[in-house]
């Protein structure tokens, strides 16, 4: 059976030599006689695979010394908690700026265990840009400042980062993670569910600086403390184990292709022939315009429900799946994350070119 396009938001395509390793090494993982899924997570073994990952990571991303990388569960929403309970406990107020579907749970969860300030909101177009921010409307004694850096429903990033002081920065960056070199020390914290561009599902991943660590309020359920994570190497409970061997081999695979500075011009170069036919068409039309559009997540429309409809479908029959838009923006959507090839996007391109000579 030939392989679809999968322009899923997540979970989402992995590379396929991942994917034919992976299958090589199901039965017998480098001669113990046993599937990563089956084996002990605290054999020998394994304890190469997730320090292995973590090295990689520290690597890839130019980690510094001074930030624990830890490997949890829960999904980035469970970071929504998580996070306040563990840095929210200076003077109990964090900042946000409301991107979307997913930076607004961030700010609503954080209102529950304290102050949690909008600063800034683009809710008022569909979420379709990044709001302009003015430092002055921050607050001067957050205990910290929270954004998505890309936002997946809705196409849009950060393209420079505001400025917080002495305020530690938070960012989700789940469905950018890897994509393009990130300087983590401009960060108190990064996140991200690995399921868009790291590994499959079940994996989410947080580096967080030390001086942050131990500073959980006194209700903090013990799984939710990172002090507790980051003492324990990530293996306080069973971790996801089979997730955080998939990630092993995805970052494996972005080092052959050259780290992140290469990743960074093969994901512009794809985005670039995808957005340059959407501001040719006279049918398709983005919904996110200059500097705000993300790498990663491309959001169209026709301007016809009908005829958004019938695309989808006619592309789901031609092998190209999963580019039904959000629910909450409806239209169509193409995640082209760093494993979809760059041939996957040019032939999305000639179908969508052939679409719309034969519906206009």
């Amino acid at each position: 059976m030939a392989r679809v396009y999968n322009f899923s938001a997540g979970p989402s395509c992995l590379p396929e030599a991942v994917l034919e390793k992976a299958a090589a090494e199901m039965l017998d993982y480098e001669g113990s006689g046993q599937s990563v899924m089956e084996m002990s997570h605290r054999s020998k073994v394994y304890e190469s695979i997730i320090g292995g990952a973590e090295a990689l990571l520290r690597e890839v991303m130019n980690i510094p010394e001074n930030y624990k990388v830890l490997f949890l569960q829960g999904g980035a929403s469970s970071q929504f908690a998580m996070i306040p309970l563990n840095l929210m406990n200076g003077s109990g107020k964090a900042d946000f700026v409301i991107t979307g579907q997913w930076a607004n749970k961030a700010y609503q969860e954080a209102a529950r265990y304290g102050e949690a300030k909008a600063v800034a909101s683009s809710k008022d177009k569909t979420f379709s840009y990044i709001p302009k921010l003015d430092s002055a409307t921050f607050t001067p004694d957050a205990d910290y400042f929270h954004i998505c850096m890309n936002n997946t429903i809705y196409g849009t990033k950060f393209s420079t980062l505001p400025e917080t002081g002495d305020v530690p920065l938070v960012a989700d960056i789940s469905s950018c993670v890897l994509s393009e070199p990130v300087d983590v020390s401009k960060f108190g914290m990064l996140y991200a569910g690995a399921q868009k561009n790291m590994s499959c599902a079940g994996l989410t991943v947080v580096i967080v600086r030390e001086d942050l660590l131990g500073k959980a309020r006194d209700i903090t359920p013990t799984m939710f403390d990172y002090k507790i994570h980051a003492d324990n190497g990530s293996m306080y409970n069973t971790p996801p184990c089979y997730a955080i061997y998939i990630a092993k081999l995805v970052l494996e695979w972005v080092k052959e292709q050259g780290g992140l500075s290469a990743m960074k011009k093969i994901n512009e170069d794809k985005a670039a022939v995808l957005y340059n036919f959407l501001d040719s068409s006279k049918m398709f039309s983005a919904t996110v315009e200059g500097c705000d559009r993300s790498l990663m997540n491309v959001p169209f429309v026709t301007g016809n429900d009908e005829l958004d409809a019938k695309f989808v479908k006619e592309a789901t029959a031609a092998g190209f799946i999963n580019l039904k838009g959000h629910r909450s923006v409806g239209g169509m959507r193409a995640s082209i994350y760093n494993a979809m090839p760059a041939e996957g996007v040019s032939k999305l391109v000639e179908f969508m070119t052939a679409f719309e000579a034969a519906n206009s």
